[in-house]
C-alpha cells in the first residue's frame, strides 16, 4: 500500500487530505513543518510528499533542498494559498514533482499524486534492473567455515545445487540462509537467470498475493497499472522464500497450488501463466511445532522440504569464528580504504566465548566496530572494552527482564529507579 506524507501547518488541512487520501486506500503520515518532515522521511519511506510552501520553523521551499538530499528518488508534490508562476517555478527548480494551489483542486490532486508513484515505481524498477545488472559479474560470498556443520552443508549444495528439488533452509537469524539459497543457485543449471528473493515478513498480508502473484490493472483501488509478480519475475531461476513461516494461510494455499500444477494467476486476471521456477524457501521458525498450532499447511511444509538444511547458529560453530574474524577484517578495511589490521590471538579467543545471539550478521557488525575503534592492532583489551562489557549488559537487561510477570510491572520499576537517580524520591 502506497505511503504518503502531508507536509502542512495547517491541521484542517492535514485532517481534510488525510480523510480523501484515506478513502482512496493510501497510508498517510502528517507533519507540521519542514524540520518535522526532515525527520519522518529518516524514519520511514514515502512514496509521496505532498508539501505546503509558508510554514514556521522552516518552510517548503528550503525543506525540499534537505529532502533532496535526505532522500532524493521521492516525489514531492507542493502547494501554497500563496502561490504565482514565479513560486511554482522556482518549486520545480528545486526539485518538485509538480505545483498545486491552495485550495487543491481533488481531480488533479489525486491525478498528480498518482502519475507521482508511476514515477517512484519506475525509479525503483531502474534500481532493481541496476544491481541485478552489477551483481552479474559479482561472485557470490564464500561460505566461510570448516567445521562439520559448514561442510555438511557446502557437500550437500554440491550434490543437491545442480537438480531443481526444493529446498527448505532453516535456522536462526543472521546465521547466513540466504547465503546458502545463492550457493544453491550458484550451483545449478538456473545460474545463467534470476534469483529473485521474497521476505514474506516485510510484505503486508493483504499484499503478499499481488507480490508473488502479480495483479491486473485495475484489480484493486490502487493497482493503477499490470504487475509482474516474483513468480514470473523467477520463470527459469529460482525464486527464494524468506521468513516462509510468517505467511499467512491464504497466500500459502496460493502457493501451494502453484508448486503442484507450475501455473499462477495474477490477482484480478483468470487467465493462468506457466511458471518454470525451482523455489527454496527459509524461515528461522520450527514449522512442524506451527503445523500443530494451525499457522502453517502441513502439505505445503511436505511440497517445500524435499531437501531440509540446517544452517546452525554461530555459537554451535565456534571454531569458525577466526576465520569469519580475518574474512571480516579483509573485507571491511578495503571498503574503507585502510591498510588491513592485526588481531591478537588472545583477542580472537575472547571473541569465541562471546554469546552471539545475532550469529553471523552480530558478528560482522562487531568487527567493523574493532576496526573503526582500535589502533593499528585489535587488542584484547578492545575485545573488552567494546565488546565483552556490551555483552554482560545485555545478559543483564536480560535477567532484569525475567524478574516481572509483564512489562507494565518492568515500567513502574524503571520509573522508581530514575526517579531516585534524579533524586525525585529519597
Amino acid at each position: 500500500m502506497a505511503k504518503i506524507l502531508i507536509v502542512d501547518d495547517d491541521k484542517g488541512i492535514r485532517n481534510t487530505l488525510r480523510e480523501i487520501l484515506q478513502f482512496e486506500k493510501y497510508t498517510v503520515d502528517e507533519a507540521t513543518d519542514g524540520l518535522d518532515c526532515l525527520v519522518k522521511i529518516k524514519q520511514n519511506k514515502y512514496d509521496v510528499i505532498i508539501m505546503d510552501i509558508k510554514m514556521p520553523k522552516m518552510d517548503g521551499m528550503e525543506a525540499i533542498e534537505r529532502v533532496q538530499i535526505l532522500s532524493p528518488e521521492t516525489p514531492v508534490v507542493m502547494i501554497s494559498g500563496h502561490g504565482n508562476i514565479d513560486t511554482a517555478v522556482e518549486a520545480v527548480k528545486k526539485g518538485a514533482f509538480d505545483f498545486i494551489s491552495k485550495p487543491p483542486d481533488l481531480n488533479r490532486l489525486l491525478i498528480t499524486i498518482r502519475n507521482a508513484m508511476d514515477k517512484s515505481e519506475l525509479i525503483d524498477e531502474k534500481n532493481t534492473l541496476q544491481k541485478k545488472v552489477s551483481k552479474k559479474g559479482k561472485k557470490v560470498q564464500e561460505i566461510i567455515g570448516s567445521s562439520k556443520a559448514i561442510s555438511a552443508i557446502k557437500d550437500t549444495i554440491e550434490r543437491v545445487g545442480p537438480t531443481d528439488a526444493r529446498v527448505l533452509v532453516t535456522g536462526p537469524n543472521g546465521s547466513g540462509k540466504e547465503l546458502v539459497a545463492r550457493w544453491l543457485h550458484e550451483n545449478s543449471p538456473r545460474k545463467d537467470n534470476n534469483i529473485i528473493e521474497v521476505n514474506c515478513a516485510a510484505i503486508p498480508s493483504e499484499l503478499i498475493e499481488s507480490e508473488l502473484f502479480g495483479h491486473e490493472k485495475g484489480s484493486f483501488t490502487s493497482a493503477h497499472k499490470l504487475r509482474i509478480g516474483k513468480f514470473e519475475l523467477a520463470n527459469n531461476g529460482t525464486l527464494f522464500l524468506d521468513e516462509i513461516g510468517d505467511m499467512s494461510l491464504s497466500a500459502q494455499a496460493k502457493v501451494l497450488r502453484a508448486l503442484q500444477e507450475s501455473r499462477i494467476t495474477r490477482v484480478g486476471g483468470d487467465k493462468e501463466i506457466q511458471v518454470n521456477v525451482r523455489v527454496v524457501a527459509a524461515t528461522n521458525k520450527d514449522l512442524e511445532a506451527e503445523i500443530r498450532k494451525g499457522n502453517f499447511r502441513e502439505d505445503l511444509y511436505h511440497r517445500l522440504a524435499v531437501i531440509p538444511i540446517r544452517v546452525p547458529g554461530l555459537n554451535d560453530r565456534r571454531d569458525d569464528i577466526p576465520s569469519l574474524i580475518e574474512h571480516f577484517i579483509d573485507g571491511i578495511c578495503n571498503e574503507y580504504g585502510t591498510p588491513v589490521k592485526k588481531i591478537e590471538s588472545l583477542a580472537i579467543k575472547d571473541l569465541q566465548k562471546v554469546n552471539w545471539t545475532g550469529n553471523i550478521r552480530e558478528l560482522r557488525n562487531v568487527v567493523e566496530r574493532l576496526i573503526i575503534l582500535s589502533g593499528k592492532t585489535i587488542t584484547r583489551s578492545d575485545v573488552s572494552t567494546h565488546v565483552v562489557s556490551a555483552d554482560t549488559k545485555r545478559h543483564n537487561y536480560s535477567e532484569l527482564f525475567d524478574k516481572f510477570d509483564n512489562l507494565d510491572s518492568l515500567k513502574a520499576y524503571m520509573t522508581v529507579e530514575w526517579e531516585k537517580h534524579m533524586g525525585i524520591l529519597v
